[in-house]
């Protein structure tokens, strides 16, 4: 099954002292490389380069990046994403339009999210979402 890699993810990965449990997180994203069942979203291309300071540094990220291309999105998940965020809303839960995205994205699509972003398993009590868990 093909896994959508959240930012919080890619941000341990992309640190140079990850330890502790984020050495596991980093290992089970290298395991998911290897395998080809990493899948890139457009939104989390620009979370991670944005706010980069230095034109080299973001170069250097892009470029390594570039060997994930984009899924391409549909009208439909945009939609499915506001329809999500109304969902999980209603129930007094809040995300950000790239979470419920994600979601929508991995729904659609019947992946799994890998992401150490604890909001993924309150919205997983109201949507049909699978979070990828470290093997």
């Amino acid at each position: 099954m093909k896994v959508i890699v959240d930012t919080s993810v890619w941000s341990l990965a992309l640190r140079r002292d990850s330890q502790g449990e984020s050495a596991g997180i980093v290992a089970e994203l290298e395991k998911l490389i290897q395998d080809y069942r990493v899948v890139m979203l457009g939104p989390i291309r620009q979370e991670l380069l944005s706010g980069i300071r230095h034109a080299v540094q973001f170069e250097r990220l892009r470029d390594r990046l570039q060997v994930f291309p984009d899924l391409r999105l549909a009208e439909a998940d945009f939609e499915t994403a506001a329809q999500f965020f109304n969902q999980c809303r209603a129930k007094g839960i809040q995300g950000s339009n790239t979470d419920f995205l994600i979601c929508a994205a991995a729904v659609r699509r019947n992946m799994a999210i890998f992401t150490t972003d604890k909001d993924f398993a309150l919205f997983g009590g109201h949507l049909d979402i699978r979070l990828h868990e470290v093997r």
